[in-house]
């Protein structure tokens, strides 16, 4: 048998046991509701210039700087790039914490074959060579602009304004240059070594791409 303490009867006669516990007082929602809410805190971050305040507070301390290894530009994201991507985030933010200025460089890899036929499966695979080039430009650039909104939409904080593209004439013009350093220095030679040729796609294939059967 039970009974009810005169606090915990309500003035409707009904129990209220709420008033007997020591709950936590907090503005926490019960539920998540995290698809509505989630794309209000990546708005909030934005219009606040997170970033960019956190650059300002580390001005000056050691630096620290993930400079991301590129995804292609072609496609919607996958959970790959999800994984890849929250992991940085959680490095650079751990860095951050750490005391350091911890920067974040987005990036993307706007040349190769993924991207060459995205634009084959579209338009052909008898395309000039400057139409395949602006073409396959036009199209690095949409996917860019898409997988961007989806990593903010990740959490993910960088300088998202200023990302490095492969595409980009400054950056080609720089690899060039580094390359007459490597060449100048004596690291590139000529010699005897098989290329992998694919007659399918036309074009020549890495070593990681080749599969030998055992024998």
């Amino acid at each position: 048998m039970t009974t009810k303490t005169p606090d915990a009867v309500g003035t409707a006669g009904k129990a209220d046991y709420r008033s007997t516990l020591n709950l936590p007082d907090t503005p926490f929602p019960m539920r998540g509701d995290l698809p509505k809410r989630e794309p209000q805190w990546v708005k909030q971050w934005q219009d606040r210039g997170l970033y960019q305040k956190l650059r300002d507070a580390r001005q000056g301390a050691p630096k620290f700087v993930l400079h991301d290894g590129p995804p292609y530009a072609n496609g919607q994201i996958h959970m790959g790039h999800a994984v890849n991507k929250i992991l940085k985030d959680m490095i650079v933010k751990a860095r951050q914490l750490k005391g350091l200025d911890a920067a974040y460089i987005p990036g993307w890899d706007c040349h190769g074959l993924p991207i060459e036929n995205a634009i084959e499966k579209k338009f052909g695979r008898k395309l000039a060579r400057d139409d395949m080039q602006a073409k396959s430009r036009a199209y690095a650039t949409e996917q860019i602009d898409l997988q961007r909104e989806d990593f903010k939409r990740l959490g993910v904080l960088g300088d998202w304004d200023h990302p490095y593209r492969t595409m980009d004439f400054a950056t080609e013009a720089n690899e060039i240059r580094a390359f007459k350093r490597v060449i100048e220095r004596g690291f590139v030679y000529r010699g005897l070594k098989p290329v992998y040729w694919c007659f399918d796609c036309g074009s020549s294939l890495a070593e990681f791409e080749i599969e030998y059967a055992d024998k």
